[in-house]
């Protein structure tokens, strides 16, 4: 008999897979370059391989209309503006994401400072609540803090992800090592599945598309990318490449022909 999180796992996902934009931005740093109209972009990109976005619950709720994939609402936020920013606090519970209509919760947790216990009875708590309702978590589990000095540490970035497993997480996103070998360990020894982060916008777009193949070849499930998508200029471009290579195990140079 299929559960609720199954039912709410294949709206966020594809075959097991994720292609998904986190949108979550604009409580840390505004309004930035392609977040000006989160709705347009989510309409934009939906339609060419994307699976799922995440953004917070004050844009769910203005969304002209409902969107034609899975959305997970992110319930952990910090400003830039903050004495503290990589401190993240809850801003919602899972019973509010069932309300909202969400198909799965996001939370952001920084381990490696000094705010990292407070992070992680967040992740414990949440993850018992989703339990509870048969909802979805992801958890973007960042090697990030005094004690960090290295985040692309294969045996920092693998303890992290190791982590947000343990703490019940059913989908664990984190750093790409930078190559496949030191990746591939991590993704045999986290017991969920794993997508990587984007981070900065990339120089290039085969960059960003050489790191998916990668990421994919190492035993990855997916990408959250947020600015190598939303700011790309041409962002349906983008997740149609990127789609590509996550589902159809295109190259990148394969892919890019979807962007050129």
């Amino acid at each position: 008999m299929v559960s609720a999180n199954e039912i709410r796992l294949s709206r966020i996902m594809r075959k097991g897979r994720m292609l998904c934009i986190p949108m979550d931005h604009g409580i840390s740093n505004g309004p930035i370059e392609g977040l000006e109209n989160p709705a347009d972009t989510i309409y934009k990109c939906e339609g060419h391989g994307l699976t799922s976005v995440i953004i917070n619950k004050g844009i769910l709720k203005s969304l002209p209309k409902p969107p034609k994939i899975g959305t997970l609402v992110h319930f952990s936020s910090s400003t830039a503006l903050s004495l503290s920013p990589n401190r993240k606090m809850l801003t919602g519970t899972v019973k509010e994401a069932v309300a909202l209509g969400a198909d799965g919760v996001s939370l952001h947790i920084n381990i490696g400072g000094k705010e990292e216990p407070e992070m992680l009875e967040q992740l414990g708590l949440t993850a018992d609540q989703c339990h509870r309702w048969g909802m979805p978590l992801l958890a973007m589990m960042y090697p990030r803090g005094e004690n960090v000095p290295n985040p692309h540490d294969p045996e920092i970035v693998g303890h992290v992800a190791r982590i947000g497993a343990e703490c019940g997480a059913d989908i664990v996103k984190t750093l790409y090592t930078g190559d496949v070998d030191s990746f591939s360990k991590i993704v045999k020894s986290t017991p969920v599945p794993i997508v990587i982060a984007g981070g900065p916008k990339a120089k290039t777009d085969l960059d960003i598309l050489q790191m998916t193949e990668d990421a994919i070849t190492a035993g990855a499930k997916g990408v959250t990318y947020g600015r190598n998508i939303f700011a790309h200029k041409k962002p349906e471009k983008m997740v149609q490449a990127l789609s590509e290579i996550i589902f159809k195990k295109g190259t990148a140079k394969e892919a890019m022909k979807k962007i050129e």
